[in-house]
């Protein structure tokens, strides 16, 4: 796994709260692999391979849009990648952090994303 992928998997809501938790994620990583669309899907899942802007106006989150109810995002990835997604979902959303996992050259952290 390179240094800027990162792997996200959400349940808890439907297509558009996935959408909207990808996207916050945009600026900080770059396009997902695909963008979550399946309505009747209860797990979804979100593949970054690249890098977006570093800086502040990279940060992403802004303007991500809203949840309808809670979401459980586990993010995977290297320490610093995990980190980066971590931080960005917390300033664009009420966060709780449940915890992390690390290997040897992953780890992995579950956070509940409220409306």
């Amino acid at each position: 796994m390179s240094g800027t992928q990162l792997t996200v998997t959400l349940s808890g809501g439907g297509a558009d709260d996935a959408r909207a938790v990808v996207r916050a994620l945009e600026g900080t990583f770059g396009a997902p692999d695909e963008l979550p669309a399946d309505e009747n899907a209860t797990v979804y899942t979100a593949t970054f391979d690249g890098e977006g802007q570093t800086g502040p106006a990279g940060g992403g989150g802004e303007g991500s849009g809203r949840l309808s109810v809670p979401v459980t995002v586990t993010v995977q990835g290297s320490p610093q990648a995990v980190r980066r997604a971590s931080d960005t979902l917390t300033r664009a959303f009420t966060a709780r952090d449940d915890g992390a996992a690390s290997g040897d050259q992953e780890q992995e952290r579950e956070l509940l994303l409220e409306p």
